[in-house]
């Protein structure tokens, strides 16, 4: 398949994806981005048959443009792929594990089935396992970062050693200029999370999108203290409060950590959030969401400080791809 194949084959206009970011990604946010003629995704990983089934369906009710489902591999997913599956969405995103199980199934539905690695050889496998399209993302990435090289590095490497298989860049990225880049890099197009973080659709808190806007580079930090939920998963977040207090207490494990236990914030439809937990803090979190897991990758400080609509985002990063 070549970089315009995926597209085509989706019917989507410009390169530009939108990262499965967590509970703070709504329908409407993935709706809107393929409504601007990009691709969105949902994250599929945490939510409970009955969940994803609507959130599914509330995307269909939105747009008829192509969107599609993220599952990461750390556990069992065969539950939800089949479910996705099921209900015909035409794409399907993997991370964090061995793809190998779950390909048949995927290419049995002809759904397209795009794979994130954090590393060559990451890439390789998939390659080899017939995965449509690698996402190659760099350590700058936000959220959970899977390798340790940075993108500059690392897609031109996954381009030449993967070839003809697509490849979307990830991480650090979020404006055309990071688009331009990657392009010229080898990517087809780009994987983007931390910018739609603060799209007019996202159910980012509004104290995390004020954090996010006020950030910079250095305030994204590499680390491994938001695990509970998620283990043994090294991420980029912003520093906050129990980052540098953990820090300051020598890194500790579980068992043995400052704060650890405490309920740092409420919501009326999800519950309580404790201390370390790996959740972000949505519309509707109530205490201390200062606490709570503020994920963003070191290209927040591009982000600009006025409000915009995903298309808007789509738009201004499709930018990078002209020319």
């Amino acid at each position: 398949m070549t970089g315009a194949g995926w597209r085509g084959r989706l019917g989507v206009d410009v390169p530009v994806v939108q990262a499965p970011i967590g509970n703070a990604c709504t329908p409407e946010l993935v709706a809107a981005v393929g409504e601007a003629g990009g691709l969105g995704f949902l994250p599929g990983t945490w939510s409970s048959p009955a969940e994803l089934h609507r959130r599914i369906h509330a995307v269909r009710r939105l747009t008829s443009r192509s969107f599609g489902v993220n599952l990461v591999l750390d556990r069992p997913q065969h539950e939800r792929l089949a479910l996705v599956l099921d209900h015909g969405v035409p794409v399907v995103s993997t991370f964090w594990g061995n793809p190998a199980p779950y390909r048949g199934r995927i290419e049995a539905a002809e759904a397209l089935h795009v794979h994130t690695a954090g590393s060559v050889a990451e890439a390789r496998v998939a390659a080899d396992l017939g995965v449509d399209v690698v996402v190659a993302q760099g350590w700058e990435a936000g959220g959970h970062v899977r390798g340790t090289t940075s993108t500059l590095a690392l897609v031109p490497a996954v381009v030449d050693r993967i070839s003809p298989v697509p490849v979307l860049a990830a991480g650090g990225i979020c404006d055309a200029r990071g688009v331009r880049a990657a392009v010229a890099l080898g990517a087809c197009g780009v994987w983007v999370g931390t910018r739609f973080l603060v799209a007019e659709q996202a159910g980012t808190h509004p104290r995390y999108r004020e954090r996010l806007r006020a950030a910079t580079a250095e305030d994204a930090v590499h680390t491994g203290v938001f695990r509970d939920g998620w283990p043994d998963a090294p991420h980029r977040a912003l520093r906050n409060t129990t980052l540098t207090r953990w820090e300051e207490a020598g890194r500790p494990g579980p068992g043995a950590r400052p704060g650890e236990g405490e309920v740092v914030a409420e919501h009326a439809s999800f519950g309580p959030v404790r201390r370390y937990a790996d959740l972000v803090p949505v519309v509707g979190h109530v205490g201390d969401v200062e606490g709570m897991a503020m994920y963003a990758g070191q290209g927040v400080g591009l982000i600009g400080t006025t409000a915009e609509p995903a298309a808007s985002i789509v738009l201004d990063l499709s930018r990078g791809c002209a020319g």
